[in-house]
């Protein structure tokens, strides 16, 4: 029934009872699947991907879902109605979905008040882009306003230059600019975690540079990977533009996680995301070098219950090979 309304109003209306509490999914939880990483405690490796929770509205229930750490946002400095509706497009023959959303949120400062009286039972990631409306040359400046107003109330920061839906966000990932963005934020809190998301679509080169700022900034981590622009891992292309994710990205996220945890010093911390539907990607992600994963389309196909049904799926896999805990089913990859 849910999958002959419209996407963003399915979501809307998700959101709605999610802040209210009224989903819950059956417990499951195994102490091989916990994690301190940064300093940060992680009950498991499977987190909510940013894109979800826009606004932190339902960050007191996400836990009762199973997951072990939520990402919120995208959140821009200033509050914006992101880009004309329709602009959510699901793609089911290949379990995929199609956004041109465009970083619609309620601004830094509401979402800090937010963020301020929550009570999280699992870590919090804030995911920051740019204002709309800022210009490209000031966007260092627009992320550390951002900064400013939210630093104080995050586990981990991600700064997002890889979203295809904001016009020339994707050439702020190049070395120059993202030096910039990462040093401002570093004048306002030069100590919490921060990460740097990248698009699927970079070629290794750029890659590479990317892992060049990463350790030259200090960076806690990467995520890999955003959204897809394109289309060629799709049976039928329905022509809309934006970003795709679902299982069709499953194959490029793995190849660029994979490329970055091969060149990556060691102490960097990869979160892999991208195609993950069920615990057997889990378990490729981390054998391809991730520490955690986040999910979004792969929760909305799968239901309520898709986080405790794939980690108890991961635990059987670890079972199977004789892995012992993360740490472990990590190095077996690399």
């Amino acid at each position: 029934m849910a999958f002959t309304m419209d996407p963003e109003r399915i979501h809307e209306m998700a959101m709605n009872m999610l802040q209210k509490g009224v989903f819950r999914a059956r417990s499951f939880q195994d102490p091989r699947l916990a994690q301190t990483l940064f300093g940060v405690k992680f009950p498991n490796p499977l987190g909510l991907a940013a894109g979800f929770d826009k606004n932190a509205v339902a960050l007191n229930h996400w836990h009762q879902l199973g997951f072990g750490f939520v990402e919120v946002g995208t959140v821009t400095y200033h509050a914006q109605p992101g880009n004309p509706k329709p602009r959510m497009f699901r793609v089911p023959e290949d379990r995929g979905l199609i956004n041109r959303l465009g970083f619609n949120n309620e601004g830094a400062a509401s979402v800090a008040t937010r963020l301020a009286s929550a009570k999280s039972s699992v870590p919090v990631g804030v995911n920051l882009g740019k204002s709309k409306i800022t210009e490209l040359a000031d966007a260092a400046n627009d992320y550390q306003e951002s900064y400013r107003l939210l630093h104080s109330f995050g586990d981990y920061f991600v700064v997002n230059v890889s979203s295809p839906n904001t016009p020339g966000l994707r050439t702020l990932q190049e070395k120059g600019p993202l030096l910039e963005i990462l040093s401002a934020l570093r004048e306002v809190d030069s100590k919490k975690p921060l990460f740097v998301k990248v698009a699927p679509d970079l070629e290794w080169d750029a890659l590479d540079d990317v892992l060049a700022v990463a350790q030259e900034a200090k960076l806690t981590g990467l995520i890999a990977t955003n959204t897809t622009i394109g289309r060629e891992s799709i049976t039928h292309d329905p022509g809309e533009a934006g970003g795709l994710s679902g299982a069709p990205l499953k194959i490029k996220a793995d190849a660029v996680l994979a490329h970055l945890a091969r060149s990556a010093d060691p102490s960097l911390i990869l979160i892999g995301v991208g195609g993950i539907m069920n615990g057997q990607d889990i378990y490729d992600k981390i054998r391809f070098g991730a520490h955690l994963c986040q999910i979004y389309t792969g929760w909305i196909y799968g239901g309520p219950h898709m986080v405790p049904d794939a980690l108890e799926q991961l635990v059987m896999l670890m079972q199977r090979d004789g892995v012992k805990n993360l740490d472990e089913l990590r190095r077996t990859g690399l």
